[in-house]
């Protein structure tokens, strides 16, 4: 059935037009708009609200019981898709999978979506409910499914863009372990030797009547400190650590910690790379769904990953809602490189946005897989430097004394 759209959109010279089209579904308007070369920001019905809208207020009480293990979220995505398209109907595949579910916690919340879906609800409207499982952008993108009638090919872009962040999450995972693994164990053998070792040899120089080196004295020192001030030394590290978390849990501190994140020598590079890439996927996967502009950027900002990222993509809405262009704030930002600030900006004015950040999003997944081999390469011989350092430091201190007297025994007996 023909429905009017009240339709806000950029023409390929930035220029804010707005307009009325009859059409039956909100992707028919999105096609339309494309067609005439506009960027769709706002689309909703005439009477109606804003549709495919950032799912930001949340009525229904969150359900704590309600989670799903890593994983579990993209399978049952996929899987929905297939059923669907299979011809089976939503709430028998629900169903279905909701019976299948491994995890308790996701069973019960997918139980709770069917009891709601019987009762009446949109799918989105019952997924909106359980926030620990389903985000604002699955949520959203569900409900621009519900609203074009293409929910089999929504779940397929959402399944694919879960795998795709679910691959990048792993990708960092394999670049974060070796070196978090080795820092420990490096801290692990210095504080054994140092506090369980090292003061043993105390009698022992003692008994040799000779003047210690100035490395061992200062190895001595520190040793006994160590073992005398073990608790002053983690009531320190702790109190420094949860200080540490106090602070980026403000506003001022997140948006510093990200920032320098960004800017950190060897791992910085890595983060800005997985920050674009989350931005661009995830804006690609929204504006390919038919979530208008402002709403798909409201999410891209909530989940960015970081406040740098995020405050420019807010400032880059504040500006859209005035009239001016996408891409300009973004060129202002030094996180966005030119590279990226210019494909946003012929995609805004060919129409083909979606496509264009697709593909930003996708060489900046190949950046990352190839960061993180030459981090793990590089890594590896940093991690077994320091280690023979401190160890080899640490025995060579225990060792110079009885050098020193097997020299001054060998002086003594010429």
């Amino acid at each position: 059935m023909a429905t009017s759209f009240k339709y806000e959109a950029k023409d390929a010279a930035g220029k804010t037009v707005t307009g009325t089209i009859t059409a039956e579904t909100q992707n028919e308007v999105v096609a339309d708009l494309r067609k005439k070369q506009l960027t769709p920001i706002s689309i909703k019905k005439s009477g109606g609200g804003l549709l495919a809208g950032s799912g930001a207020a949340k009525k229904a009480k969150v359900a704590k019981r309600a989670s799903a293990r890593r994983g579990e979220l993209e399978v049952f995505t996929r899987q929905l898709a297939t059923m669907l398209s299979a011809g089976i109907p939503m709430l028998e595949a629900l169903e279905i999978l909701a019976d299948q579910a491994e995890s308790p916690g996701f069973k019960f919340c997918l139980l709770r979506v069917v009891d709601d879906i019987r009762g009446g609800a949109d799918l989105s409207k019952a997924m909106e409910a359980h926030v620990r499982v389903f985000s604002d952008i699955y949520v959203s993108m569900i409900r621009a499914g519900e609203v074009s009638g293409q929910i089999d090919v929504i779940l397929v872009r959402l399944a694919e863009y879960l795998e795709s962040a679910a691959h990048l999450r792993s990708e960092i995972k394999a670049a974060m372990t070796y070196p978090v693994v080795s820092l420990f164990l490096v801290i692990g053998i210095a504080c054994f030797l140092m506090m369980g070792l090292v003061p043993s040899f105390k009698p022992v120089f003692d008994s040799l009547e000779v003047d210690l080196p100035g490395l061992t004295v200062v190895i001595m020192d520190a040793a006994f400190f160590m073992r005398d001030s073990w608790y002053m030394i983690f009531g320190s590290v702790f109190a420094a650590f949860f200080g540490f978390k106090a602070f980026i849990r403000t506003e001022k501190g997140h948006y510093l910690w990200d920032g320098f994140k960004l800017k950190v020598p060897v791992f910085g590079p890595l983060f800005r790379k997985v920050a674009l890439s989350r931005f661009s996927r995830t804006f690609s996967t929204l504006v390919k769904s038919g979530v208008p502009i402002l709403g798909a950027m409201e999410i891209v900002s909530e989940t960015a990953g970081n406040r740098v990222i995020s405050r420019t993509v807010d400032n880059a809405r504040d500006a859209v809602k005035q009239g001016d262009s996408l891409s300009d704030p973004f060129m202002q930002s030094t996180v966005f490189p030119p590279m990226v600030v210019k494909m946003m900006a012929i995609g805004e004015r060919s129409g083909a946005l979606d496509a264009l950040l697709e593909k930003i999003a996708d060489f900046y997944d190949q950046q990352v897989e190839a960061e993180v081999k030459g981090l793990t390469a590089l890594i590896e011989p940093i991690m077994i430097a320091v280690m023979g350092f401190v160890v080899g430091g640490i025995v060579l201190a225990v060792f110079l004394p009885i050098f020193k007297l097997q020299e001054t025994l060998s002086g003594g007996g010429k």
